[in-house]
């Protein structure tokens, strides 16, 4: 990690730690607790493929006292279009929580920090993430964190049957 996470974490009492196994200490929790109509397999398959790949996902724990997980940011490198973006790749904010008791401390600030760095040294101009319309605290927590809003899409779909073919 460079600097400038590094001192933030430092400020704010925290440790950032890459995820480099599924084995990471509190990952896999942390994930439960975003994500929980996952089932543990699923979270488990999804973590793997992620550390196999590391140079198209990166993923950070934030610990604090006594190595306890505090919060969690994982991210990927886009090659394809990416919604409100100009360049390309483009790092995206595929995740972020932190236990609700440590919240409004700037450690989600310190996790996005540490993205973005990563993904400045893998080429990137751009950061991007998107929020579900009716999630309104997520999206002033992207705000809050410097995203600016670029769009608002309603996706839809049609079920095609045998007699549409």
């Amino acid at each position: 990690m460079h600097r400038g996470s590094g001192r933030l974490a430092q400020a704010l009492g925290v440790m950032i730690e890459l995820c480099a196994s599924v084995e990471q200490p509190g990952w896999l929790f942390l994930r439960q607790l975003l994500w929980p109509h996952c089932t543990q397999a699923e979270h488990l398959a999804e973590m793997r493929a992620f550390v196999a790949q590391p140079d198209r996902y990166i993923q950070f724990m934030a610990y604090g006292e006594s190595y306890q997980a505090v919060g969690f940011v994982e991210a990927s490198l886009r090659n394809d279009y990416v919604n409100g973006t100009e360049s390309s790749p483009v790092a995206f904010l595929e995740g972020l929580y932190v236990v609700p008791r440590h919240r409004r401390r700037g450690i989600a600030r310190c996790l996005v920090a540490a993205i973005g760095e990563w993904a400045a040294a893998h080429g990137c101009h751009e950061f991007a993430s998107d929020a579900p319309l009716k999630n309104e605290l997520s999206q002033a927590v992207h705000k809050a964190l410097g995203f600016m809003e670029t769009e608002r899409v309603v996706y839809f779909r049609k079920v095609l049957s045998a007699n549409d073919a």
